[in-house]
């Protein structure tokens, strides 16, 4: 912090104590750590949608495992096992913060190809298994996964610049932007698609087509509720890096920089929620969860 700055500001920072981040790290890495793998074990949750939803919660395993490492790297350093602006240091701090950056852009790349996997079943029902098959799926997890690391690395390495930050921010609003386009469509579509559906006479064809129309939907509301729990907890920290550029000593922006500490905790609370929103809007992955936590022979509960 900008020592004129602070001697501007009356707003004190705000600290959260080590031990709460270490805690909600460590819950959120068992948390996702098991929903991964639910779906690794679970065949009936190979399909394209828990593909990406694995995807996405190995994602939040990133995020909660860099947060837990660098939450003990502090505590070393206070208690002087560590030094804190040690080269060694420096490096693994780097390391962490490309891993961090890394679960951001596989996020929010994985919500996309979420969101188009929701369209796709609910608008395309009939043609949705041989649009979205597993050899697809797998190709497009390769492609989600090497592009994040790649520009993680980047990111990182120039955050420094400007610019760097600037496309940080700038993806973030245009990828929120490009979602909830898809989601306004895709429900004002599901309206009409819902009448047409309700009109069609009580055959098995009929039937056949409600429940996979019916199935897609609530897909669809799923991955709503998590892109508004990633929204909100995301927003606060990246309206954070826009100060930064815009007002760096402003005393009123020093305010709300001095809240940075809660911003992380918010941060860090996505990959503690969303894996609570899995287990109550999914039957199957609730399942799982009660076999892999209270059963001991897997077969035998199945």
């Amino acid at each position: 912090m900008d020592t004129a700055a602070a001697n501007r500001s009356d707003c004190p920072e705000v600290r959260v104590p080590v031990p709460l981040f270490f805690t909600i790290g460590v819950v959120s890495l068992a948390e996702n750590l098991l929903v991964v793998v639910a779906v690794i074990r679970n065949r009936n949750l190979h399909s394209p949608m828990y593909c990406f939803i694995c995807s996405l919660a190995a994602f939040n395993t990133i995020a909660s495992l860099t947060k837990t490492w660098e939450n003990l790297m502090i505590v070393f350093a206070n208690i002087g096992l560590l030094e804190k602006k040690g080269p060694s240091e420096t490096n693994v701090d780097d390391v962490l913060d490309s891993l961090l950056c890394m679960s951001f852009v596989g996020s929010i790349v994985s919500f996309l190809a979420i969101a188009a996997d929701r369209y796709i079943s609910i608008f395309h029902a009939l043609r949705y298994h041989n649009i979205m098959t597993m050899r697809r799926t797998r190709a497009v997890l390769g492609v989600i996964w090497t592009l994040c690391g790649v520009s993680a690395v980047l990111m990182v390495r120039f955050f420094d610049s400007n610019f760097i930050m600037i496309c940080f921010v700038v993806f973030f609003v245009v990828s929120l932007a490009i979602i909830c386009f898809l989601y306004v469509y895709m429900f004002m579509l599901a309206r009409i698609h819902a009448r047409k559906i309700a009109a069609l006479p009580a055959s098995n064809g009929g039937r056949r087509r409600r429940r996979r129309w019916g199935s897609g939907m609530r897909g669809a509301l799923t991955l709503t509720i998590l892109f508004g729990a990633f929204v909100v907890c995301w927003a606060p920290f990246f309206l954070h890096l826009i100060i930064i550029m815009l007002c760096p000593t402003n005393p009123y922006c020093e305010c709300y920089r001095s809240l940075f500490q809660l911003h992380v905790v918010l941060l860090m609370s996505h990959a503690f929620i969303d894996p609570a929103i899995y287990a109550f809007r999914s039957v199957e992955l609730r399942h799982t969860f009660r076999k892999m936590l209270l059963c001991s022979d897997w077969k035998r509960c199945s």
